[in-house]
């Protein structure tokens, strides 16, 4: 198991959403540069109906599908756990003005995680956006992660609502920087 993406394949569920990514209609994604999402950031960059746009940080996120929905286009944001509080005050321009924000927040803070920094906003994260006025859902392995999308896209979309699919570090892998993992 490859221990960034926690796939043998990219055929797997990086490739399962953006399949429901192409399916929903979503135009713009997009992301702060994350290892956990590396693959379905290629996958989307290298789309040509799909503008993958690099944010400097997440709360721009927001903005950036705002615009897209104002512009009759669906976006999507892709960030991890840490990024969640950065973008509070923006979620609140989302609830009180009612437009789609759909995110797929890698996990951190969770399953062999190394760095103690990571663990306050890995399980703050997923209450945060509740407390927001969103809805969490939680992909905790591969096969779940495509229909765990598609549900929150429709959720998101329907309702105008801000929806986040929370993708569990043993599902994207957990990180080795700076530690001794065994591999050679």
């Amino acid at each position: 198991m490859n221990s960034i993406n926690g796939s043998e394949s990219a055929n797997g569920w990086p490739a399962d959403i953006h399949r429901v990514f192409r399916s929903a209609g979503i135009r713009q994604v997009g992301y702060v540069p994350d290892s956990g999402h590396a693959e379905l950031i290629r996958l989307c960059t290298s789309d040509p109906d799909i503008a993958a746009v690099p944010l400097t940080s997440e709360e721009e996120g927001v903005g950036l599908v705002a615009g897209a929905w104002l512009g009759g286009q669906r976006g999507a944001i892709l960030m991890q756990s840490s990024g969640v509080g950065n973008c509070m005050n923006m979620f609140t321009l989302a609830s009180n003005c009612r437009f789609p924000v759909l995110l797929l927040v890698t996990m951190r803070g969770e399953w062999e995680e190394f760095n103690p920094w990571q663990i306050p906003m890995g399980r703050s994260a997923g209450p945060m956006i509740e407390l927001a006025g969103g809805t969490v859902y939680r992909a905790e392995d591969a096969a779940s992660a495509g229909p765990m999308v598609e549900a929150a896209a429709g959720l998101a979309f329907n309702t105008s609502g801000l929806v986040a699919v929370a993708l569990a570090q043993k599902l994207i892998g957990a990180k080795a920087f700076g530690r001794t993992t065994g591999e050679e």
